[in-house]
């Protein structure tokens, strides 16, 4: 990681890892814009509650397995994920919720922190259709207290996701 780099996060308080990705991205205009809360942005709420926005302009980033191997789902954050809909999407045999260990070793980070892009290993990503429904999202920035806005569809594309209807249906 370069000098600045490090600056850079620890100025905003992206994690460092993820302030690295956006250097790399380009996006060095996103870090500047990352925002960091003393309490915890750790749940969709309490990010939503910080910032001052909608829930559903908070991006979630959910990992979950299918068939074993580790997915990244991104999903607004007054939604909730169909695990069915991802199994269909993938077309994989069985699709679950993937632990706080398995959620660590594939993107570096933890649980509550976990950012859409700038992983320790790539992954297949699914990004729910509602995402694009708003001008910015949030999704955090790597850490529980932080976080980034950026337009959806940059965020698909940098995610490198494909777009998909994976949400809970209300009826």
């Amino acid at each position: 990681m370069t000098t600045t780099a490090a600056t850079d996060a620890d100025a905003s308080g992206a994690h460092p890892r993820f302030a690295e990705a956006l250097r790399a991205l380009g996006l060095d205009d996103v870090l500047a814009r990352t925002r960091r809360f003393p309490e915890a942005t750790r749940t969709a709420a309490e990010a939503a509650a910080a910032i001052g926005c909608e829930l559903s302009q908070i991006c979630k980033s959910l990992i979950f397995a299918a068939d074993g191997v580790p997915v990244l789902v991104l999903m607004d954050g007054a939604s909730r994920v169909d695990v069915e809909r991802v199994r269909e999407e993938l077309g994989a045999r069985a699709v679950t919720r993937a632990d706080a260990g398995v959620v660590r070793e594939t993107t570096g980070y933890a649980i509550g922190g976990v950012p859409p892009f700038g992983h320790r290993t790539r992954t297949r990503v699914l990004a729910d259709r509602s995402l694009l429904a708003h001008d910015v999202v949030w999704a955090a920035a790597g850490t529980p207290h932080t976080v980034f806005p950026i337009e959806p569809r940059a965020l698909v594309a940098h995610a490198g996701a494909d777009l998909a209807d994976v949400r809970e249906q209300t009826a």
